[in-house]
């Protein structure tokens, strides 16, 4: 896509009114946002070049790849227990939670099961990556907190286990 183009596609943005556009193209991304009366504010990492087009409108132009957004800020471990002795297990990762190695097996471990350091609790599947998650406890499980397939934070709270 040359300069010319990008122009054009600019053009008929602001005339039509349209909200934004974006085209990925051979490597290149093009996104142009059509209706921001102020422009949106940018990231250091990414270039945006502002072109006036019509007194209406001011789309911006980037052409880089999408700012990797920051973990939220949720993403700190959860409160512990207040109870004395209970341990909590929280994710190492980002990823879906499975309580099973295929969705026709038995749980690895269910609520009231005693389970040993080091033993597999559940898989965290990451960029198609399964990942088994061991005890760094001894104890009794007392609370699975996450369901069968839900999509779960670093931090997040997976199991309880009482010591």
């Amino acid at each position: 896509m040359n300069f010319k183009e990008i122009l054009e596609l600019i053009d008929k943005v602001a005339d039509r009114g349209i909200a934004g556009i974006e085209i990925e193209q051979a490597g290149m991304k093009l996104r142009i946002d059509g209706k921001s009366a102020e422009p949106a504010s940018a990231d250091a990492k990414t270039p945006v070049i502002a072109l006036p087009v019509a007194a209406a409108a001011a789309p911006a132009l980037a052409h880089a790849p999408a700012p990797v957004p920051a973990p939220p800020a949720a993403a700190a471990p959860a409160a512990p227990e207040h109870e004395e002795g209970v341990h909590i297990i929280t994710s190492p990762i980002v990823g879906t939670f499975y309580r099973s190695p295929n969705p026709e097996a038995q749980a690895f471990i269910n609520v009231g099961d005693h389970v040993a350091k080091g033993q597999v609790l559940c898989i965290i599947e990451a960029m198609k990556l399964m990942n088994e998650i061991e005890s760094d406890i001894e104890g009794t499980v007392t609370k699975i907190y996450p369901q069968n397939g839900q999509p779960i934070e670093y931090g997040e709270n997976l199991f309880a286990v009482k010591t």
